[in-house]
């Protein structure tokens, strides 16, 4: 009998704590009619950021376009620390009816511009800074940390664990496969894949999809 009753906590508590997360993941994420949303520079109508979230500062410097969702726990930020003022504005764009997976971070310091309707898989890492070794007198972490312009185009796909590294220039209808490393520039309308990440496929007018040597 002892065991009866106390399954049988456990499936009313377990209704209950289910409940208890489902209101505090819809009351805890970020829209833009909320207190939260409007320290965003800009935070378009239909966007939503999904609550656990793990770091989000220097709001202003982030402009999020209109129908976008960005995932749980993600991290997405402008500058070094929170109340930096940032050279560029905004310092991350993200555009209309994007979709960020969980877990994916978007580290930006100086210029990062996400096209419209770009989806990612989860844990996708987005970063425009990189960190400066060739000085073997220092730690890697006391030298500089060069920065390069990130653009991903319109309707593209990153896979899941996907890295885009700082100079990276990612066209229009790209499909990145998953824990591909982007380093340098992918064209229009391909398939890149790898460590780093190399095309293997691209449209071509009158001939559709050709695999590339």
């Amino acid at each position: 009998m002892r065991h009866q009753l106390r399954a049988a906590g456990y499936r009313v508590g377990g209704q209950w704590v289910r409940r208890g997360w489902a209101l505090a993941c819809r009351v805890g994420s970020i829209g833009p009619g909320d207190r939260a949303g409007k320290q965003f520079g800009k935070f378009g109508a239909g966007s939503i950021i999904c609550f656990p979230y793990n770091t989000i500062f220097n709001e202003r410097f982030i402009h999020i376009g209109e129908g976008t969702m960005i995932g749980p726990q993600v991290t997405l930020s402008a500058g070094m620390v929170p109340g930096q003022q940032c050279l560029s504005d905004p310092v991350v764009s993200i555009g209309d009816r994007c979709l960020i997976g969980k877990g994916s971070g978007i580290v930006g310091h100086f210029s990062i511009e996400i096209g419209n309707d770009v989806w990612t898989g989860h844990h996708v890492y987005i970063t425009d800074q990189n960190h400066g070794y060739e000085d073997v007198t220092k730690p890697i972490s006391q030298q500089t940390q060069p920065e390069r312009v990130v653009s991903i185009g319109d309707g593209s796909w990153l896979g899941f664990g996907a890295v885009v590294l700082p100079g990276a220039r990612i066209g229009k209808h790209v499909t990145i496969g998953a824990n591909s490393v982007v380093t340098g520039e992918i064209p229009d309308y391909s398939v890149a894949v790898g460590s780093p990440a190399k095309v293997i496929r691209r449209y071509l007018d009158g001939q559709g999809w050709v695999t590339v040597p």
